[in-house]
């Protein structure tokens, strides 16, 4: 009796993927979006990414990382090319700008050759930067691909926010409407808040094309030794310690941590540890000189994140105002999962308010004395830190399992 051959497997159904941020940088989207590939990769899909050198927080290349030429490599999975940018030292509203423009024009020629030769089903383009959409739109458009926006925060307006623009005139007007109109563009727009995806349907994008796609938390179940030996590296002893670990930018409006130090110098059972780098960290060093209840440190490597989130007893996440719905902080996701609680500075009604209330407690923006009193009051009721922390754990599996949110990526594609 013959026996009829297999059909041949199916090929894999190609995803192109252009992002600004992508590993090995440590904080911020680099790692959601590495993770997103590398998901989609184990899924059975074959991912290509246009990336560009790394160099967040920073704001330098990283060792090892040529910021001249273009790199292809194969990672976890994932083919990958890095290409060159022009990095600021000191990033004002007009070099960031630059930097986001160097990326789109030494990106054009990569994404376009590796859609013509793999012919993508989908292209995804990661915002920010949405100065980089139209080179994703063309790449999609010429081969026929589907065009997919995620948008990890509303740049324009975060750039007015923060003061790295100005918000008045024909300028400010101008960048609002190519945002709106770059968006329009897609066939799909995912965002991480339901309060992004509001906006996104105000900004113009019809709401069947809209679709909520969180970050997802990456911190192990941690034993109760957890963190002990950054306490012993850092001669932190039995102090309770009130933890900010991220990028120092002028969007955090972080300067409320060294005021709510000042009000509590006389608490010698309290350290505030701000571990990280950024363009603002100068001037917060500068702000905490004299200090003794505030510790400087960098950013610490990916394979130790379980162990310093633990040795937090308290985790800060400030905000300035006007920012929590324009973006929701990567690093939240983390913080509630570590199962300690959160003070966040953030109003009602706001996404990151919705996200923190019942797992932490919530102060106004700016307002560095009940951002104090918030810290006293974790620290003096360990019963209640313990319900928040356990609170945010059980929210941090509900919402933010980065298989299951990955699988949801994989089934719209």
């Amino acid at each position: 009796m013959s026996t009829l051959p297999d059909p041949p497997a199916p090929e894999p159904l190609q995803v192109l993927i252009l992002g600004i941020n992508y590993a090995p940088e440590p904080v911020g989207i680099g790692p959601y979006t590495r993770g997103l590939a590398e998901g989609l990769a184990l899924a059975g899909f074959a991912v290509h990414v246009v990336t560009a050198t790394p160099s967040y927080p920073q704001w330098k290349s990283f060792p090892g990382y040529s910021g001249r030429r273009w790199v292809s490599s194969m990672e976890n999975g994932v083919f990958i090319t890095r290409c060159p940018v022009y990095v600021p030292a000191e990033p004002t509203g007009l070099r960031r700008i630059i930097h986001l423009v160097s990326f789109s024009l030494s990106s054009f020629v990569p994404l376009l050759m590796k859609a013509g030769r793999r012919k993508p089903a989908m292209v995804v383009c990661i915002a920010p930067s949405i100065l980089s959409l139209p080179v994703a739109w063309l790449g999609a458009r010429l081969t026929g691909a589907r065009l997919w926006v995620h948008v990890q925060d509303f740049e324009v307006e975060a750039a007015f926010a923060t003061g790295l623009l100005r918000d008045d005139g024909v300028v400010s007007k101008a960048a609002r409407a190519l945002e709106n109109g770059l968006l329009g563009l897609a066939d799909r727009v995912s965002t991480i808040s339901p309060q992004m995806c509001r906006r996104l349907v105000a900004k113009g994008v019809p709401p069947d094309r809209v679709r909520e796609l969180r970050n997802w938390a990456n911190v192990p179940e941690m034993d109760a030794g957890a963190g002990a030996s950054y306490r012993a590296e850092w001669k932190i002893g039995e102090r309770k310690v009130a933890l900010y670990s991220g990028n120092i930018a002028h969007k955090q409006g972080i300067e409320i941590l060294i005021e709510a130090a000042k009000a509590l110098v006389s608490r010698k059972d309290l350290l505030i540890v701000i571990c990280g780098e950024g363009p603002n960290r100068a001037r917060l060093e500068e702000l905490a000189r004299g200090l003794e209840n505030v510790r400087f440190a960098d950013l610490q490597p990916a394979n130790r994140l379980g162990e310093l989130l633990a040795l937090a007893s308290i985790h800060l996440l400030p905000q300035i105002n006007g920012a929590a719905d324009l973006v929701l902080p990567s690093k939240l996701t983390n913080m509630l999962a570590s199962g300690r609680p959160v003070i966040a500075t953030a109003m009602p009604g706001t996404g990151l308010y919705d996200e923190v209330d019942g797992c932490g407690l919530l102060v106004p923006p700016g307002d560095a004395q009940a951002f104090a009193a918030a810290i006293v009051r974790l620290a003096d009721e360990p019963a209640l830190a313990r319900s928040l922390g356990r609170k945010g754990r059980e929210r941090s599996v509900e919402r933010w399992r980065e298989c299951a949110i990955i699988g949801r990526f994989a089934d719209e594609f």
